[in-house]
């Protein structure tokens, strides 16, 4: 008798259906059983507002985790950056695999790098965060750029390139990697420059809490330091009490003294969209060991922070 096939839950993006593919095939090779594609439409697909408007990414996540909750899919697969920091108690983020590259990205016409765009450059995002971090940078180097606000899928943030509306957008390198159109990327914004979204790179396979047999299957797809990192940047995102549409960023790294990875580095920015005032600071401790721990790293961090005057930066505070 064959076994059931599990049911993943995805958005139906064309970046979601390829992320939620590879996870598929991996789940088959760890579980023997077939998996199917369960396309969900959320309100932030269909909605055109802008995302700050209508809460943030979160509006990604609400009708895969429904869905869930209902039965309709045995577990799902997310950006992790799209995911609200608190966890619902009756779901689990069974697995968080490893990263992809978390950089932001830009593609410009005529194969332009950053520094190279004409003077007076339109470039779009529809995110705070890159905003604040590129008018910021543009300041410091004396670079005359404008950030014009956009939404819409891959196809559509590079259609603005193509027909000459723009000079350039950013996108996100993981996304471009995973649906094979990593050619078109013109310039890799060095995290130096712009440091990306907490969890931006990574996955999140979710399930409910009640269903061991399957967190224990998808735990082997798990990946301890990408889930570490992740951890704790997401703490320091919660702990500055801002939501998936502030304009904060934050990486954490593993610093390898040869071979043995020794330490973890945390940085993080906020900053008003305009550029003109950042804060931006780092830590550097053990590679956190517990969950507990990664957490700690980044509510340490966001307390300098936030010390240092990040709280007026983010406009308005979550509630």
């Amino acid at each position: 008798m064959s076994e059931k096939a599990l049911r993943l839950g995805t958005r139906r993006s064309k970046l979601a259906m390829a992320q939620s593919g590879q996870v598929a095939e991996a789940v088959r090779q760890v579980t023997g059983r077939p998996v199917e594609l369960v396309e969900i439409t959320t309100y932030g697909d269909v909605s055109r507002e802008a995302l700050a408007q209508i809460g943030g990414t979160g509006v990604f996540v609400t009708a895969l985790r429904d869905a869930l909750l209902r039965g309709e899919v045995d577990f799902a697969v997310h950006s992790l950056k799209d995911l609200p920091t608190a966890q619902p108690a009756e779901l689990v983020l069974a697995a968080v695999p490893v990263r992809e590259d978390p950089r932001d990205v830009i593609v410009a016409k005529d194969a332009l790098k950053l520094t190279d765009l004409p003077r007076g450059a339109r470039i779009g995002t529809g995110s705070p965060r890159r905003m604040a971090q590129l008018n910021a940078y543009a300041r410091a180097h004396g670079l005359d750029i404008e950030c014009v606000a956009i939404r819409g899928n891959v196809d559509t943030r590079i259609g603005y390139v193509r027909n000459g509306e723009l000079d350039a957008v950013v996108l996100a390198a993981a996304g471009l990697n995973r649906i094979g159109r990593s050619e078109e990327v013109t310039d890799f914004l060095s995290v130096d420059t712009v440091l990306p979204a907490p969890g931006q790179g990574a996955l999140a396979i979710e399930c409910t809490a009640d269903n061991a047999d399957l967190i224990a299957a998808l735990g082997e797809l798990d990946d301890p330091y990408t889930r570490a990192a992740v951890t704790a940047e997401r703490s320091l995102l919660a702990a500055l009490e801002a939501g998936c549409s502030a304009p904060v960023g934050a990486l954490a790294d593993l610093l390898a003294g040869g071979q043995i990875v020794k330490e973890m580095r945390l940085r993080g920015v906020v900053g008003t969209t305009d550029g003109a005032t950042l804060v931006q600071l780092s830590t550097t401790g053990p590679v956190p060991q517990t969950h507990d721990q990664a957490v700690a790293l980044g509510r340490e961090l966001a307390a300098e922070m936030l010390a240092q005057g990040a709280a007026g930066l983010m406009g308005e505070r979550a509630q």
